[in-house]
């Protein structure tokens, strides 16, 4: 068994992969957020976590030091291309994440982020990074991988760089994208038809799991989660008039907020994958996030299915947190994706 930790966890996304692999072995994991370690703990019982700031892990505190394979995913907001594009004390967490490099000095590193990284100080902190990571004596490769290409119903680049130890000799060659994608309909068309305001739980699922996607999330007897935020009248109004893959320029200007970007006030494709769930996905004031058979904002299963969690995937906190951790987090697909990748790369090897 390969030992693994995860830092930075959040709900766990990014450690489910491996946690459901038979040769992997989440031992510890580290988050400053008290919901979402909340939520780690309750999936995955088989690793201690530690509720800190990062800067606060040392040998003393931690349950094992000696790890085969290190997970994490610095906070991403200071990189992303939607924010603004400066440096702040969040951006330098990667720093964090080199010194957990130093400390438990792991076989394999997997370091998650969002593509805007690459293209920040016009290249030159990637550099960085990458430089850094060779002089711990890593060879490296990285992607911009799509979690819609590994069976996740929403379009979502990432950059995922991953280390190995020069005494390795094979190459790490990154999972292969499957040819099915799954539309908001494929992902979705099981869970009960909810107006603004009302909560769906209690009506269970419509029909039986009738795909591959539905066939994986489709692991709770019960369903939860699923309501919908209430609106104002107008929001309603809005969200009503709109069709598939309309936003508000194409309202009448009766209805038309007089703010917002070209995607805020916008319904989703039935027929097509989501775009990139965010923490805004139940807010249509500031993301598409309209559903195109209901007119309402998305809940959070709904949220939660599109990022690939099986329907038993407990989250924690309030709705706002739970929204964030489900945004925030590494589709359960692609982790697993990824974790079988790292096994390839490791079967029959030793360092």
């Amino acid at each position: 068994m390969y030992k693994v930790a995860d830092i930075f966890c959040g709900a766990g996304g990014l450690s489910y992969g491996f946690s459901v692999h038979p040769h992997f072995e989440l031992i510890w994991a580290n988050d400053i957020d008290k919901d979402a370690i909340l939520s780690y703990q309750a999936n995955h019982k088989e690793a201690q976590t530690i509720l800190c700031d990062i800067a606060q892990l040392h040998c003393h505190n931690l349950p094992c030091v000696s790890i085969d394979i290190l997970l994490g995913g610095p906070p991403c907001q200071s990189y992303s291309t939607l924010g603004k594009r400066k440096m702040d004390e969040k951006a330098n967490l990667f720093k964090e994440y080199l010194r957990l490099l130093d400390l438990v000095k792991p076989k394999i590193f997997v370091f998650e982020n969002v593509v805007g990284l690459m293209s920040m100080q016009k290249g030159q902190l990637f550099q960085r990074i990458c430089n850094a990571f060779k002089e711990r004596g890593y060879i490296l490769e990285h992607a911009i991988l799509n979690a819609l290409d590994y069976g996740v119903p929403q379009i979502r680049e990432r950059v995922i760089l991953v280390g190995a130890l020069k005494s390795f000799k094979q190459k790490f060659y990154f999972p292969k994208p499957i040819k099915t994608h799954f539309s908001l309909k494929d992902a979705l068309g099981d869970l009960p038809p909810i107006q603004s305001g009302e909560n769906g739980d209690a009506l269970g699922y419509l029909k039986n799991a009738d795909n591959v996607f539905l066939e994986f999330v489709r692991n709770s007897k019960e369903l939860s989660e699923h309501s919908s935020p209430k609106n104002n009248e107008k929001l309603i109004k809005i969200m009503q008039t709109l069709k598939d893959g309309q936003s508000k320029d194409d309202l009448p200007e009766s209805l038309r907020p007089k703010s917002g970007y070209i995607n805020t006030y916008a319904k989703m494709w039935w027929e097509k994958p989501a775009p990139t769930i965010t923490r805004n996905f139940s807010t249509p004031s500031s993301s598409r996030c309209i559903h195109p058979r209901d007119s309402r904002a998305l809940s959070i299963r709904e949220g939660a299915r599109l990022q690939s969690f099986p329907d038993n995937y407990k989250f924690y906190g309030s709705g706002s947190a739970k929204r964030l951790q489900i945004g925030n987090a590494v589709p359960p697909l692609l982790s697993a994706a990824l974790a079988h990748a790292v096994f390839d790369f490791l079967r029959g090897k030793n360092v």
